[in-house]
């Protein structure tokens, strides 16, 4: 298991220690002392803890993102009051563009 699966509080065994998560990539060991643990290790939970399911993503449909995208861009207009429009234009234009619209 990942370090970014365990929620902050969960304990877990790396290198041969016990330790508690305390941030991102943070944990404190149970003989004291911090230690940053790489995203990349390996980790056995311990105290029974099981990750929620990996596919917690949801899925948008492209309708609803452009409509959000574009009352966003309305908004952003709005407040730009004339500086900086002919840039969001550009940026509005590269978005769509990149998404094949």
């Amino acid at each position: 298991m990942k370090i970014n699966l365990l929620p902050i509080g969960a304990r877990f065994e790396y290198d041969g220690q016990i330790y508690t998560k305390t941030g991102p990539i943070t944990a404190t060991a149970e003989k004291g002392g911090q230690r940053m643990i790489p995203r990349h290790a390996a980790l056995r939970p311990v105290d029974g803890y099981t990750p929620p399911p990996e596919s917690t993503t949801r899925k948008l449909d492209e309708k609803t993102v452009l409509d959000a995208f574009e009352a966003y861009h309305a908004t952003a207009l709005r407040l730009a009051e004339g500086l900086g429009k002919a840039e969001l234009e550009q940026a509005r234009t590269k978005f769509l563009a990149a998404l094949g619209h």
